[in-house]
């Protein structure tokens, strides 16, 4: 993630002549959603609160195609600790710490030379009227803001790729002055596209899959299948400590842990051989589904891709499907692991995901797995299994736990 650009002001305590440090959000595929949108910019605004809430309550002010977030007694310190939160926030692509001063051309000069004190390097004024009624015109209030800053400071004006940018935004009531900006997450807020349920492993792949299907607006919790009572917690203290930090991206994340062990000798004792391991995926999909029910989700995510292991061919993705009726959604199916491993190291999931702890799924799975299973040979293998009972039995086992992100 990127920083903030560092005007010298970010190190003042005392704003500019009548300017309040705010943070500026600019939406993304939000605005296209019509005469649904107020419906999404209403969950997005809550979104960002609660985001917020353990550092400052915030008025959120909803404005066209942008949000004001602003706190009581802001100052410099708390507003960039505010843009950090918020661009984790789903539905957002710019958070900006910005200036609010009065809607004047003193005003917005006076900002416009607060934010070039000090700094070096060629630069470009950008305005934008969001009220049409303001006397100037964007070009206008360019030149003469621009001017400005270079009769004060004498840095030199470069239209295309310039050092520095000032942006000025004429909105409704105010102007915003401000320069850079922090890149948000994008997507739709969390909550809109309803509720699913991950299957989440120790691994990198499936925390991927949980993010990119929080980014289409699904609001998710967490199933993880540890190998106990024949492994150690490892593994759970992985999928704990992997929630936790992808809760930023929502908050209010749910992990469910599901003592696996037993299950999986019952499969290998069925004489399940080479097709254990797609038995034991089958299995965890039934518990998930029966577990989604309860919570009211809508679909099963996992982190498969295809052809990434010789388990994940399209005849066993077919199979895998065959075992539920909610859907499956695998947002990676198509994806490389060169690529994977890159977004879970911008998700910051990664070094925790590559933690040592025993996999569940590798613990009782045979040398060679098998590659086009049949569904009628699973079926077989589950009615001697009473396959329905087991999952059941396992629901009744699940934990529950409730990471937050932030806490240590």
């Amino acid at each position: 993630m990127s920083t903030l650009e560092a005007p010298t002001v970010a190190v003042r305590e005392q704003s500019p002549v009548d300017g309040e440090p705010c943070a500026l959000l600019k939406l993304g595929e939000v605005v296209l959603k019509g005469k649904n949108r107020e419906l999404f910019e209403k969950r997005l605004a809550e979104n960002v609160r609660q985001a917020v809430r353990p550092i400052a309550k915030v008025d959120v002010i909803r404005r066209h195609g942008v949000f004001i977030v602003r706190t009581k007694d802001a100052h410099v310190e708390l507003v960039d600790r505010l843009v950090q939160r918020i661009s984790d926030v789903m539905g957002i692509v710019w958070v900006h710490r910005a200036w609010r001063v009065g809607k004047d051309v003193a005003s917005v000069e006076r900002a416009a030379l607060e934010l070039m004190a000090g700094r070096e390097g060629s630069f470009a004024v950008r305005s934008k009227r969001r009220d049409k009624r303001f006397p100037l015109t964007s070009t206008e209030l360019d030149r003469q803001v621009g001017g400005k800053i270079n009769d004060v400071y004498g840095n030199p004006v470069k239209l295309k790729n310039p050092d520095i940018t000032v942006s000025i935004e004429i909105d409704r009531d105010e102007a915003f002055v401000f320069s850079g900006g922090v890149p948000g997450a994008g997507g739709l807020p969390v909550g809109m596209s309803g509720r699913a349920l991950v299957l989440m492993s120790g691994g990198i792949d499936s925390p991927v899959a949980a993010y990119r299907m929080m980014r289409r607006g699904l609001r998710v919790d967490y199933l993880h299948f540890s190998g106990m009572p024949f492994t150690g917690p490892e593994s759970i203290y992985k999928a704990y400590a992997l929630v936790r930090e992808l809760d930023k991206y929502q908050g209010g994340s749910r992990l469910f842990v599901v003592p696996f062990g037993k299950a999986q000798q019952q499969i290998k004792s069925s004489g399940a051989d080479r097709l254990a391991v797609i038995a034991q995926r089958r299995l965890m999909l039934r518990t998930g589904e029966m577990l989604a029910h309860k919570m009211r989700g809508a679909a099963l995510i996992t982190g498969d891709a295809l052809g990434q292991v010789s388990s994940q061919t399209l005849a066993n993705i077919t199979a895998l499907d065959d075992a539920v009726e909610l859907p499956i959604l695998r947002p990676l199916v198509g994806m490389d692991k060169s690529e994977i491993m890159d977004q879970a190291r911008k998700i910051r999931t990664l070094s925790i995901s590559e933690l040592p702890d025993e996999d569940c799924c590798t613990m009782l799975a045979p040398r060679r797995a098998e590659t086009r299973a049949k569904i009628d040979d699973l079926r077989q293998i589950e009615k001697r299994l009473d396959v329905e009972e087991l999952a059941e039995q396992l629901v009744e086992s699940i934990q529950e736990h409730r990471p937050v992100y932030g806490d240590s």
